[in-house]
């Protein structure tokens, strides 16, 4: 893991500061304090780059549709096959993926 490095009590408050964010609502707010809008669209587009990729589109209609750069998503892709499987994890609890696969 990359993050390792930056691993310490600066990071664990970080990380537990979002963990311990009840709702909707108060991510918008922790994360608008936080974060410039670019690193919030930032991070909301990898994302979506994630569920793109995952769904089978081409580089093209996911740098059509979403305005990320051909380097983001190789980037992105780059994670699902080879990193910490967390895009998927995430993805499958907000979607619910993992649910409807096991019916």
């Amino acid at each position: 893991m990359q993050i390792e490095k930056l691993r310490g009590k600066e990071l664990d408050q970080l990380f537990q500061s979002v963990l311990s964010l009840k709702d909707l609502e108060e991510c918008y707010r922790f994360f608008d304090d936080l974060c410039t809008v670019n690193e919030i669209q930032s991070l909301a587009q990898r994302l979506e780059v994630a569920r793109m990729l995952r769904d089978g589109n081409t580089y093209h209609k996911i740098e059509t549709e979403t305005g990320a750069s051909t380097a983001t998503i190789s980037r992105v892709k780059r994670c699902l096959n080879y990193g910490n499987d967390a895009y998927t994890m995430a993805l499958e609890r907000v979607h619910g993926e993992k649910e409807v696969k096991e019916e």
